[in-house]
């Protein structure tokens, strides 16, 4: 709704965008389409080698569309519930269409048509259905197999896998044939007809989807099923918030559609395959970074998951821990030790950017995959992920790549990080990037520190590389040159510097992360990339001008398509579109922006500022040390309560400490309260009440 009024989280229209792209998408961890298109795409299933590998097209039955002629229709995309309906009213009828991918059953899209008498009329009313939908696909070679339990069935493979001899994914489909018409009979005052679409790796797992959705189906509970799984996954994110309808609108815009892209929580053995800037709904060839995963996931949609959902924040983790092995490899073939990160990655961990400049030089992906890393382990004190399930491997693999790929230098006697294109991508080819030299400081000194809790052998040179890597610094000017030879003035594509402030939280005073900002904001892009803007708005409430941060994050709206709040990477609508690194950036305003948390290593620290208008927020379920918090902040005061404490492993007791010295234990089921003020929460050093 572009207007303000009514349900912020439920957008509704009388006519659809021009643009498909702009169309809302529905999506699980698993399934992902664009309502009424005729393709969807299935997580991991990629075709095409290296830099053509590209998301595989797999036919969708679910692109159907009811037939309106002279009819008045409505649109909504509900994201309380996570479903797109469509509507026609006609003279003695209503017809709706439901659309929706299943969060409990992930192999499952469903669509429904109910069709409902309006008067006492008994003569028959047929509503015609229109579909696109061929089962042939450009990326697939699909068989026929046999019809089961009155549903058709194709399953094929991928065409050409991502790296030679690789494997190639195997796609089995299983869907409700779809009529031309539907006809209400004379009798009958309401039926509904659902059209289901199973899609897996596997015959077995696509006919085990099937049959579960047709009985849910037949005891009338398969949306109702659907709509209890999608409403445990939104009150587990609660994020609410008195302030500007636009703003509450986006945030419910932005919740919707990254909430759609994570693991499901009850399907752990499920492996997860990453999180492309557009989402699994696009990403075919020439879309959307062909789905590709960029730093997107790890720098500008993980702190938001890991916050709200750590389950899926390991999940994340997870993907590229399974592809360090290509990344071991792309750091050989450059001649390195350890592993190099691709720029682009699909499910190797291979290279598969097709410009070859950016996987050459833009390594600062390494160390943003590390940050990933280490904000899980001060968030979550997870030990088995790194002593089990391969994190340390990841972790020192990473380490040793920075370490083989900086040189010394004998004239400033530091280290350098040489011919790299930083995060602004106008620059390519330079030495000493100030963001890609301070994230390799960082992954080196987490490498350290992790050794140390792990009781595993640290190499000296990690912590001496660490201390001696040089970050450029204007001593006269008081900020950080993007790069050596950086002259103020210089156009930048997108956040970079800026990024030292947060989320690196690299070492500076007031004064230079002012001066970071002050220097580099008039000579952004303005058509740059959406999440930008909102790192500048994290800083400036660091700094306590919430105005000025306002002024940054009304950049983002921008971005923000009308009707159903789909962002466009770039404002004039070019790039990626359903753009989840901008809907990171901006959930990070109000998760870390408005509420101040850094994640260290000993502590979750706080120091809200909100911008004029808005007055409250309210974070029902965040996450730390398995304990859930539910936080409260208006500008006079804070309430605080632990909601629920894990019992395996046994959640550590918390405080919260007041820069002033006061302290307030945190105890399951009570709540505290205190003037709005700095502070921090930390493990109680007391376990008993």
């Amino acid at each position: 709704m572009a207007d303000g009024e009514g349900d912020s989280g439920v957008f509704t229209a009388t006519a659809l965008p021009g643009d498909p792209r702009l169309l809302p998408t529905v999506t699980n961890a698993l399934l992902g389409t664009r309502v009424f298109r005729d393709i969807l795409h299935a997580a991991g299933v990629y075709s095409g080698a290296a830099g053509d590998t590209h998301r595989a097209d797999v036919p969708s039955p679910l692109g159907l569309r009811m037939a309106a002629p002279g009819a008045a229709q409505s649109f909504a995309l509900d994201t309380w519930t996570g479903t797109f309906s469509h509507t026609i009213q006609c003279p003695g009828y209503t017809a709706t269409q439901q659309l929706y991918a299943h969060h409990s059953l992930v192999h499952l899209m469903a669509s429904s048509v109910t069709i409902r008498r309006l008067d006492g009329s008994t003569h028959p009313i047929t509503v015609q259905l229109q579909s696109l939908f061929v089962p042939q696909s450009q990326d697939l070679h699909l068989s026929s197999g046999p019809d089961f339990q009155g549903a058709h069935y194709i399953y094929g493979q991928t065409l050409v896998p991502e790296v030679e001899g690789g494997p190639r994914p195997t796609v089995h489909m299983l869907w409700t044939p779809i009529p031309q018409w539907l006809t209400l009979g004379g009798e009958e005052r309401e039926r509904c007809w659902q059209f289901l679409t199973a899609v897996a790796g596997s015959e077995e797992e696509a006919k085990r989807s099937y049959s579960a959705g047709l009985s849910l189906a037949a005891a009338g509970s398969l949306l109702r099923s659907h709509i209890h799984a999608w409403a445990a996954l939104r009150r587990g994110s609660s994020v609410e918030l008195d302030g500007p309808p636009a703003l509450r609108q986006a945030l419910h815009g932005c919740l919707y559609y990254l909430l759609s892209a994570l693991p499901p929580r009850d399907s752990p053995g499920v492996p997860f395959h990453g999180i492309s800037p557009g989402g699994l709904s696009n990403g075919t060839r020439g879309e959307d970074y062909w789905g590709h995963v960029f730093w997107d996931q790890d720098t500008w949609m993980f702190p938001n998951i890991l916050l709200l959902h750590p389950g899926a924040a390991r999940a994340i983790l997870h993907y590229r821990i399974r592809t360090l092995e290509g990344a071991r490899r792309n750091a050989r073939e450059q001649g390195y030790e350890g592993a190099k990160f691709p720029w682009e990655s699909a499910a190797t961990g291979r290279e598969v950017c097709p410009e070859e400049i950016y996987g050459a030089q833009e390594i600062h992906i390494s160390g943003d995959v590390l940050m990933a890393f280490e904000q899980y382990y001060c968030t979550t004190q997870d030990l088995k992920l790194f002593q089990e399930d391969g994190g340390w491997e990841l972790v020192e693999a990473v380490a040793q790549y920075w370490c083989s790929r900086m040189v010394w230098s004998e004239e400033e006697q530091l280290y350098h990080i040489r011919g790299v294109m930083p995060p602004d991508e106008y620059h390519s080819q330079v030495d000493n990037s100030a963001y890609t030299n301070a994230v390799a400081r960082r992954s080196l000194n987490f490498a350290t520190v992790l050794a140390r809790d792990l009781l595993l052998p640290a190499p000296e040179e990690w912590e001496d590389r660490a201390r001696k890597i040089k970050v450029p610094f204007d001593e006269e000017r008081k900020y950080h040159p993007e790069y050596d030879g950086y002259s103020p003035g210089e156009p930048v594509k997108q956040a970079d510097v800026v990024l030292l402030g947060f989320p690196l939280m690299h070492p500076m005073s007031a004064e230079v992360r002012r001066n970071d900002l002050e220097i580099y904001e008039p000579v952004t892009d303005p058509a740059g990339p959406a999440m930008t803007w909102s790192m500048f708005a994290v800083g400036w409430l660091e700094l306590k001008e919430p105005q000025r941060a306002w002024s940054q994050l009304e950049k983002c709206f921008s971005n923000i398509t009308e009707p159903f709040k789909v962002w466009v990477e770039n404002a004039d609508g070019s790039g990626a579109v359903n753009f989840l690194t901008g809907m990171g950036g901006f959930l990070q305003v109000i998760l870390f922006g408005f509420t101040g948390f850094r994640i260290t290593r000993s502590a979750l620290l706080f120091d809200p500022a909100f911008p004029d208008g808005v007055t409250k927020l309210k974070l029902s379920s965040i996450s730390y040390l398995g304990n859930r918090l539910e936080v409260t902040i208006t500008s006079e005061e804070i309430r605080m309560a632990v909601t629920e404490a894990s019992w395996d492993p046994p959640a550590p007791p918390l405080e919260v400490v007041l820069e002033s010295g006061q302290c307030f234990p945190l105890w399951e089921g009570q709540s505290v309260s205190f003037p709005t003020a700095p502070g921090w929460i930390q493990r109680s050093p007391s376990s008993t009440p």
